[in-house]
């Protein structure tokens, strides 16, 4: 079965098919798919994995067709605060 993985950073973004047996996880998708060489800072201990948009686990089976996605972490740099709420 066909699988697609998703990654995005800044400037740079990865949609890669990837072809499983019947039964693979969404770990072995991502493994498989050579996403983790393309961008070696991915660290699935800490960031999140999805399929079409929800959330999920690295074990949780894949279909035919799904979209694994890795999201990267939200960050938010509060010293760029401009607002005169003080």
């Amino acid at each position: 079965m066909k699988v697609g993985v998703a990654y995005s950073e800044p400037g740079n973004q990865a949609w890669l098919q990837v072809e499983l047996p019947e039964g693979a996880t969404v770990q072995q998708a991502i493994e498989q798919s050579g996403i983790l060489k393309r961008f070696p800072g991915i660290d699935l201990d800490h960031q999140k994995v999805g399929i079409y948009g929800k959330f999920c686990k690295l074990d949780n089976p894949v279909q035919e067709g799904d979209r694994v996605e890795i999201y990267r972490p939200i960050t938010v740099d509060l010293s760029d605060d401009d607002d005169d709420d003080d």
